[in-house]
């Protein structure tokens, strides 16, 4: 969804801790190798999923989530390894392989369309594998169910093609996407997309300052960059693009460029009734006209980078990357991701001129009116972990919308 296709690779050497940070679009996954050097790899995917309501009649009869009573799918579930508090979810403290994690949720629709995990532990199907942590955020729209599928699929998929490629490339993690992408599309045949955010905390030590440096970029039509690139991969096609009420739309439909899913807008064959048709093209088409493949950036991260933020794009609609790292650098870390979601919240609250003891007092689905499901999710980068190659926390599994486990690595 942002970015641009081809991999960037940006080499910045550290004295004494180098770290390669692969940028695709948003889940992190942070990768200690315990073989000749120390790596990071942090991996972000940008992807928000989508599925439209005229779509759910194909996705209910194949797949069903769980009902809200039933464990991890449920925006009610939660247990020792986070709380639940009304419309919240939060798990204010924990630690991953090189640092400590904060993670919160805030429900706006009926039902909660934003999902999320923390994967930290082996990297691979091999135990012996690379250590790491994989943070994932899946924005939803219109239902949850592609964010589902998605939060159950792709890092199962990175660690099998990880074990069987012997190693993390962005080989493997472009594989990874392309068959979450086909799983989809086999049992469920319909999904959406939007925009979702990296923002990393850069220390600027010579003027005592905190940088926010943005990691992912927009696979949104908007982007003159996204639009020269539909175009050139669409050559024949005029209305690639089309201006809509002062927005650009691929097709004069959707924003996004690339997601996991829209069938209808991948193989003709899904271009057709019950689709609505408003979101039917009236020509038949030959090549898929948005796209799967990540977009990946390699960039080494210098000791100086102190944390991570990843947010669903309820956040980013009321914080500025600047603002957002600030609360971070100037406030403790526990409870660090719930201080972040509540700043937006009181953002929202000022911009409909209320207070936000008020705006707290609006249920789910109502509260959509004000701001939009919030999932933010803060790693810090702890450098003196990194050099301690012998540390392994114990292996875990946490998601957002609750339903967590955890064991010990043996």
């Amino acid at each position: 969804m942002m970015g641009t296709q081809r991999a960037v690779k940006v080499s910045m050497s550290t004295s004494k801790v180098p770290i390669n940070c692969f940028i695709v679009s948003y889940i992190a996954l942070i990768m200690k190798f315990l073989d000749l050097a120390i790596d990071w790899v942090v991996v972000f995917y940008m992807y928000r999923l989508m599925v439209s309501g005229v779509c759910k009649r194909f996705i209910y009869p194949c797949w069903r989530p769980s009902p809200p009573n039933e464990g991890k799918y449920s925006s009610k579930a939660g247990d020792a390894f986070g709380r639940v508090d009304g419309l919240w979810w939060y798990k204010d403290s924990g630690h991953h392989v090189n640092g400590e994690f904060s993670m919160a949720v805030i429900q706006a629709n009926n039902i909660l369309e934003d999902q999320s995990q923390i994967e930290s532990g082996p990297m691979s199907s091999v135990e012996s594998g690379p250590l790491g942590t994989f943070v994932g955020i899946y924005d939803g729209h219109g239902g949850a169910e592609a964010a589902h599928f998605i939060n159950n699929h792709l890092f199962n998929n990175i660690k099998k093609l990880t074990s069987e490629n012997q190693g993390m490339s962005e080989m493997v993690i472009n594989r990874a996407f392309l068959a979450t992408e086909e799983e989809f599309l086999s049992v469920v045949k319909k999904q959406w997309q939007r925009d979702s955010r990296v923002v990393l905390g850069r220390l600027e030590k010579a003027f005592k300052e905190i940088k926010a440096v943005q990691l992912s970029s927009e696979h949104n039509a908007n982007s003159e960059s996204v639009r020269e690139e539909l175009h050139s991969l669409h050559p024949d096609d005029p209305q690639i693009v089309v201006l809509k009420h002062k927005v650009w739309r691929v097709k004069g439909i959707i924003q996004v460029s690339r997601s996991i899913g829209d069938a209808y807008l991948k193989k003709s064959e899904f271009n057709r009734e019950p689709l609505l048709p408003k979101f039917r093209l009236p020509e038949p088409f030959d090549k898929p006209i948005l796209k799967a493949e990540p977009s990946i950036l390699v960039q080494k991260l210098h000791p100086e980078d102190q944390f991570l933020i990843f947010a669903s794009d309820g956040l980013w609609e009321h914080l500025s990357n600047q603002e957002a790292v600030d609360i971070v650098h100037q406030c403790p870390r526990n409870g660090i991701a719930r201080r972040l979601v509540k700043a937006a919240l009181r953002e929202a609250a000022k911009k409909r001129e209320m207070r936000y003891s008020d705006l707290k007092k609006i249920g789910q689905g109502v509260r959509r009116h004000f701001h939009d499901d919030i999932t933010v999710i803060v790693l810090f980068l702890d450098c003196h972990l990194i050099s301690r190659s012998s540390f392994r926390e114990p292996s875990f599994s946490i998601r957002g919308s609750g339903g967590v486990s955890a064991e010990a690595n043996t």
